[in-house]
């Protein structure tokens, strides 16, 4: 079955463009005229929506207020939400991203630009939907694990180690997403040195997974590995993740920026920080990343 997605726009002649175009590409589309229709949609919809495009600007209810009642609400709260916007004021920008905006995307768009955002999103979510369903089906006792090191290459490595690492965390639900964010970036961007305009070509063009599995196989990046070093303490615990490239000016990645909320990716970081960890660090030129989540009886 296709997914299925819901378009909320006050412009009826760009909801029906918008409409048309998705379910040429395989979609399943519902149209909505405003967020108070959307939400009632949501509420009477008997098979879930996997996606929501929202326009900003609407009467009655707009994208804003109902972004924060879907983030609000357990139903919906996984829900991905792409939003439009006519304009760039990036103290609404900001607060829709902090908000959990996945994405922005300017009317119109390209319609390259919104397949793919479309795409990864979706993408996006289901990963952390299966990473989420193994959480847990392991027998190990790893709540009694107090120190270890770890090392690996590989994103198929980092989907493990982020599934175990979470687990030991004992708030799975909540830390799984940051620390695979996060492992995925030390691979990617440290030891293969994929640089932020290259990863935004290749997310475009569909080529992001294929490239690291390419250089994974370069002989220049067979001996560089991950270093994963967990530590418990009885009301904390620590998670510090070491890749062997050159860092990178990590300091403008750690809040959410208007100046990268219509690229197709760089979120990551700011959304782990906010969401996953109670603490997160970088050190030095960017290449160690330290995590603290601390115990739930603190």
């Amino acid at each position: 079955m296709s997914e299925r997605l819901l378009i909320v726009d006050d412009d009826e002649f760009m909801r029906s463009v918008t409409e048309d175009l998705l379910q040429q590409a395989g979609y399943t589309v519902t149209g909505a005229e405003d967020g108070l229709d959307a939400w009632q949609r949501l509420q009477e919809q008997p098979l879930p929506f996997d996606l929501v495009l929202l326009d900003w600007q609407m009467p009655r209810m707009d994208g804003m207020e109902l972004l924060h009642r879907l983030k609000a609400d357990d139903r919906f709260h996984e829900l991905p939400v792409v939003m439009l916007t006519g304009h760039d004021r990036q103290q609404e920008i900001a607060a829709g991203l902090a908000a959990g905006a996945y994405y922005y995307l300017t009317k119109p768009s390209p319609e390259n630009v919104l397949r793919c955002v479309i795409q990864n999103a979706l993408q996006e979510a289901q990963k952390k939907k299966e990473l989420r369903t193994l959480i847990g089906q392991k027998t190990m006792a790893l709540h009694l694990l107090r120190q270890a090191e770890f090392r690996l290459r590989s994103l198929a490595e980092a989907e493990k180690m982020s599934l175990l690492l979470a687990e030991v965390s004992q708030q799975p639900e909540r830390t799984v997403g940051g620390y695979s964010e996060l492992l995925i970036n030390a691979i990617e961007h440290g030891n293969l040195g994929i640089t932020y305009s290259e990863k935004s070509q290749l997310v475009l063009n569909g080529l992001w997974r294929q490239e690291v599995e390419r250089r994974l196989q370069e002989a220049r990046f067979l001996s560089l590995y991950v270093t994963v070093r967990m530590e418990k303490q009885p009301d904390h615990y620590t998670v510090t993740i070491i890749d062997q490239g050159n860092g990178f000016e990590w300091q403008k990645y750690l809040e959410f920026s208007t100046e990268r909320a219509f690229d197709l990716h760089g979120r990551g970081v700011a959304m782990s920080k906010a969401a996953s960890f109670d603490r997160l660090e970088y050190q030095g030129n960017g290449n160690t990343v330290i995590t603290t989540v601390n115990s739930r009886s603190a």
